[in-house]
């Protein structure tokens, strides 16, 4: 009988053992990740398109790994203010483990070290503005390159590629615009060009008409206007027709939207470039699958959705291998958020960052507007001006 029960014993042992271990294939807490972005408001079109790659690699994740992880929604608008009551919301939620965005460089700067001080890592596939990696935050990552490459990309392409010398540059006075102009008006100088002027608009403007008027009386032959709502760069656009000033428009990765900048310039846009942080991906064999079921289920898509899919793919992740190694807990995955490592991300290389938790070897694109759809400029730019220590990290 002592035989039988101890030889009973050993088997419940074993089979209790056999229970914990798969019970370790995921987690049996609550388990979330957090997408801060504009879903309304001015740039509604661009947060939607985030947050459907986002809701993608969540569902794509969950079959695969067999998890039940929740996307918790934070609408932004693009305003800083909004933005820091959704993070709190955010880090108050224990059950969350990383988030990804916030969208702007304005939204990350008001709410970063609230990050920090929590130590939730958040990653942002879309926030550009260079000291936002230089501040301290060791929190923060995003998964396209800053505005230290997309510079002098956009100025070297505007000098050496369109030849123009005259530039007027027109920044929206949040951080990434102004930032991006900074950088711009810089490398412009430095390769011989002229600025013939600036000027600061505030999101909210509707009527560009005597800002026109001002650029028409200059020798200006390419507008640069990093813009953040690209239904401003469609007025723009429409009033510089109107007025008959024959220059060239050159925006940024906030113009990418078909609806908003192509259609809403109702042709004026037609030989416009915008400069974007990733490229397309529809072409892409690599993410030929990913493509198509994304297109089936949410439509079409730019070039804004894809690093926001890249981003939730490295946070969760990174809580995949914290919760392997037995520690899911916020400082574990922020910490396997940095030793990402991979070979092939959605768009089409590979994925890791520097120490200050810049995306590796990323580059800018430039597209032209070609009737109602941009089209990928080939273009390589040559390193004209030498790259400080900040821009490159």
């Amino acid at each position: 009988m002592f035989k039988f029960r101890l030889s009973l014993f050993i088997v419940l042992a074993m089979m209790l053992t056999m229970s914990v271990v798969f019970a370790q294939d995921v987690p049996d807490v609550p388990v979330k990740i957090a997408v801060l972005g504009p879903f309304t408001g001015p740039v509604a079109s661009l947060g939607t398109e985030q947050l459907n790659w986002a809701k993608l690699a969540v569902a794509d994740f969950n079959e695969a790994s067999g998890w039940s992880v929740e996307l918790v929604e934070g609408d932004t608008q693009l305003d800083p203010a909004i933005a820091v009551t959704v993070a709190e919301s955010v880090i108050s939620d224990g059950d969350v483990y990383g988030a990804v965005g916030p969208a702007g460089s304005q939204e990350v700067e008001a709410t970063a070290e609230m990050f920090f001080d929590a130590r939730l890592v958040h990653v942002s596939g879309s926030a550009t503005r260079t000291t936002l990696t230089t501040s301290g935050w060791d929190t923060f990552f995003r998964t396209v390159p800053t505005d230290a490459a997309q510079g002098p990309t956009d100025a070297t392409f505007i000098f050496n590629e369109l030849g123009a010398t005259q530039l007027f540059l027109i920044d929206d006075q949040s951080s990434y615009s102004v930032g991006l102009a900074d950088e711009v008006e810089a490398t412009f100088a430095e390769l011989g060009g002229t600025v013939v002027g600036r000027e600061s608009v505030t999101q909210d403007d509707t009527d560009f008409s005597a800002l026109v008027t001002r650029i028409g009386g200059t020798d200006t032959e390419v507008i640069f206007f990093p813009g953040q709502v690209a239904s401003q760069g469609a007025l723009l656009a429409r009033q510089l027709q109107e007025q008959g000033v024959d220059v060239t428009l050159v925006g940024a990765d906030g113009f990418f939207i078909v609806d908003d900048f192509i259609a809403g310039a109702a042709g004026a846009a037609e030989g416009a470039y915008v400069s974007a942080f990733a490229p397309d991906i529809h072409d892409l064999e690599s993410s030929a699958d990913v493509v198509e079921r994304y297109t089936e289920e949410y439509g079409d898509f730019g070039t804004f959705g894809p690093p926001t899919y890249a981003a939730t793919q490295v946070v969760l992740e990174a809580m995949q291998r914290a919760f392997e190694a037995g520690d899911l807990s916020r400082e574990a995955v922020r910490d396997e958020v940095a030793n990402t490592n991979q070979e092939l991300s959605v768009m089409g290389g590979p994925l890791a960052f520097d120490e200050n938790g810049d995306v590796l070897n990323a580059s800018f694109y430039i597209f032209q507007v070609e009737g109602d759809n941009f089209v990928s400029v080939p273009y390589t730019p040559e390193p004209t001006v030498e790259e400080t220590p900040e821009a490159s990290g």
